[in-house]
């Protein structure tokens, strides 16, 4: 399992969040929400270290990571994060 982000994704992330380098990124599961791989759970985000994470990414100094005990929600597929031009957000796929 990985992620992987477009370049457009990493600057969206930048700007929404105030990322710089040196910050953490968590990708989480939520109840509820849209764009979901399990029905009634969706991806939410948050700046916090990691404690035990599972998968990582590094882009620009900055650490974008899921921990272990979200990973059931992935079912051991990629997650792929590109960005809507239309609805100009990150959008979320799995991937083998």
């Amino acid at each position: 399992m990985q992620i992987t982000m477009s370049e457009k994704v990493l600057e969206w992330y930048k700007e929404d969040l105030s990322l710089t380098e040196g910050d953490f990124v968590r990708f989480y599961i939520q109840y509820g929400g849209f764009n979901s791989f399990v029905k009634g759970f969706s991806l939410g985000i948050d700046k916090e270290t990691p404690e035990q994470s599972h998968i990582l990414i590094e882009k620009d100094g900055i650490t974008f990571f899921i921990e272990d005990n979200d990973t059931w929600y992935f079912d051991d597929k990629d997650l792929i994060i590109d960005f809507n031009e239309q609805l100009e957000e990150p959008v979320f796929s799995q991937g083998m």
